[in-house]
C-alpha cells in the first residue's frame, strides 16, 4: 500500500527529537512538506534541513497560546495551508499528587493540552474552508490507564482523547478527520535513561516483549493522514505491543 501525501503540508509540533522527529521524517518520505517545531529554533532548522528541502524549521513554545497561533500563521505563510496537523508536543513534570506543585500541573496541562487546542483551533479554520484536513493527536496509554507520579501528564493525555472525539464530531461534516494515537513505551531518549532492571520489568508487561520504536507510531500517523483512512474519525489507536487490552 502506497501512502501518498504529495502536495500536502504537515505541521508536527514537538518534532525536533524522538517520536515527533520520526513522524516528521515519515510524512516527508510520503511526500508531504513538513513544518518541524521545537523551542530551539536552531535545532528545529537543523532537523528540517536533515529531513530535506521540503521541510522548514519553526520555534514554538506550546505553553504560549499566542505563540502557537502565530506558529500556525507562520507555517501557512512560509510553507502553505496546513492539511495535516499532528499535535505531538508534550512535556513531563512528574511527582506524586501530594507533592505536585501548582506550577508543574499548569505547565504540563498548558503545553500538552491547551497548546493542542490552540493549534487545532487555528489550523482547522482553513481545513474547513478547503473541506479536507487531518488532525492527529498523540496521546498516551497513561491517558487510558493512569500512572503513579504522572497525574498531570495522564490528565493532559486523557484530555487530548476527549478533545479528539469532540472536535471529530464538530468537523466531520467538513471532511476534517480527527483521531488520536496512544503510544505505549517507545524507545526514545527518555527510555534510554532507564536502568536495566526497570527496562526488564517494563518489557515483561508487554505481550510483544519489546519496547516500541518511533516508526511504530509514525507509520500509524502516516496512515491516518492518508486517503486510506478517509472513513475513520474520532478514534483512539493504541500502539503499545498489546500492553493495554
Amino acid at each position: 500500500m502506497q501512502l501518498d501525501l504529495s502536495n500536502r503540508v504537515a505541521l508536527v509540533t514537538g518534532s525536533t527529537r524522538g517520536i515527533g522527529r520520526d513522524i516528521a521524517q515519515t510524512l516527508a518520505e510520503c511526500g508531504a512538506r513538513v513544518a518541524v517545531t521545537g523551542r530551539d529554533l536552531a535545532r528545529a532548522e537543523e532537523v528540517a534541513g536533515a529531513i530535506g528541502p521540503g521541510a522548514g524549521g519553526f520555534a514554538a513554545d506550546m505553553a504560549d497560546s499566542a505563540g502557537v497561533a502565530r506558529l500556525v500563521a507562520d507555517v501557512e505563510e512560509r510553507i502553505g495551508p496546513i492539511d495535516i496537523l499532528v499535535n505531538n508536543a508534550g512535556l513531563t513534570r512528574d511527582n506524586i499528587v501530594v507533592r505536585l506543585k501548582d506550577e508543574d500541573w499548569d505547565e504540563v496541562l498548558n503545553a500538552n493540552l491547551r497548546g493542542a487546542f490552540v493549534a487545532t483551533r487555528a489550523a482547522s479554520r482553513g481545513m474547513m474552508k478547503r473541506r479536507w484536513g487531518r488532525i492527529i493527536n498523540i496521546s498516551s496509554v497513561v491517558g487510558l490507564m493512569g500512572n503513579k507520579g504522572q497525574a498531570n501528564y495522564a490528565a493532559s493525555k486523557a484530555g487530548l482523547i476527549a478533545l479528539t472525539k469532540s472536535v471529530a464530531k464538530e468537523l466531520g461534516s467538513r471532511n476534517v478527520l480527527v483521531n488520536a494515537i496512544a503510544p505505549g513505551f517507545i524507545e526514545t531518549e527518555m527510555t534510554e535513561s532507564m536502568t536495566a532492571d526497570a527496562r526488564s520489568g517494563l518489557t515483561a508487561m508487554i505481550p510483544l516483549e519489546r519496547l516500541g520504536k518511533p516508526r511504530d507510531v509514525s507509520a500509524m500517523v502516516a496512515f491516518l493522514a492518508s486517503e486510506h483512512a478517509s472513513y475513520i474519525t474520532g478514534q483512539v489507536f493504541v500502539v503499545d505491543g498489546g500492553m493495554v487490552m
